[in-house]
């Protein structure tokens, strides 16, 4: 039953590896890998040499860390309602409803968020107008991204996260909670005492291979919701959208293999170190 699943791995994710030598080569199509020309850490040297990189990078880690954070948190919340919602049609109900974005694309997403945000007739300015405000131009303001970005991201990913905590909170024993309704516990302190503490392995492996991709921006989130605006590079460019546009002015393969390559080591560090901290912290709850 695991060879589908072996196969494909080694498919998608193993045999392409050795495509990472292109990230020392001036790569040409035409003289192929192994053809063209080495050119050492060259590829490195332009993308760290750029005045952007330093920006790009930030942006990426900040707005990644804010995702996972407040991601975690209203997940874990949205959860521990869910749990309190005894009726199986509205739980289910429930779950639909919070479940149904994750399955929009991001495509969609960018055009409802227009919607709401453009100049003339935009939602959020025919309210502002309405309250005797100015109306604001959204997509030529960068300070307000970061926090619309993580609005957008909490709508569209916190039902699908809050569903697997809502499993792990399900297979949590009704004697703890038995126990505790006879030792006179409120329902407040048995979710402190009882199910945040029985979560936390599951919070904790959820977020360590969230980091594991935390220099990995959502491509779709950051290019169609923001529709690749260039007033707002300050605050919504990342790795991911940089080296596409890169890529496609200068057709630099070279170059996006690296940022790729680097993506994935800092990445990997990344997990590594993560791991490290909570191994020290409660080795139980460690991925490894």
């Amino acid at each position: 039953m695991t060879i589908p699943g072996i196969l494909l791995l080694f498919g998608f994710s193993y045999l392409p590896m050795f495509g990472i030598v292109i990230a020392f080569k001036n790569f040409k199509a035409t003289k192929g890998i192994w053809g063209s020309e080495w050119v050492g850490i060259d590829n490195f040297r332009y993308l760290f040499g750029s005045a952007d990189a330093w920006r790009i990078t930030f942006n990426t880690l900040y707005l990644n860390a804010l995702f996972i954070f407040c991601g975690t948190v209203s997940a874990v919340l949205l959860a521990l309602l869910m749990n309190e919602v005894k009726k199986k049609w509205a739980n289910k109900l429930l779950q639909s409803s919070l479940f149904f974005p994750y399955l929009l694309s991001w495509v969609l997403i960018g055009y409802i968020v227009f919607a709401v945000l453009k100049m003339e007739n935009g939602l959020l300015n025919n309210w502002l107008t309405g309250m005797g405000l100015q109306p604001v131009q959204w997509y030529m303001e960068p300070r307000y991204w970061p926090a619309i970005l993580l609005v957008v991201m909490l709508w569209k990913t916190s039902g699908y996260y809050s569903i697997i905590y809502l499993s792990a909170i399900l297979g949590i024993s009704d004697e703890y909670y038995e126990a505790a309704k006879i030792d006179g516990a409120s329902k407040l302190q048995q979710i402190r005492f009882i199910t945040l503490p029985l979560l936390t392995p599951v919070v904790t492996i959820m977020t360590l291979l969230q980091i594991g991709r935390i220099f990995y921006a959502d491509f779709g989130l950051f290019y169609n919701v923001t529709r690749d605006s260039g007033m707002l590079y300050t605050t919504t460019d990342v790795i991911d959208t940089y080296v596409f546009r890169m890529l496609r002015s200068a057709g630099d393969v070279g170059m996006a293999s690296a940022a790729g390559f680097y993506q994935a080591i800092v990445g990997f560090a990344l997990v590594l170190l993560a791991n490290l901290i909570v191994r020290k912290i409660d080795k139980e709850n460690a991925l490894f």
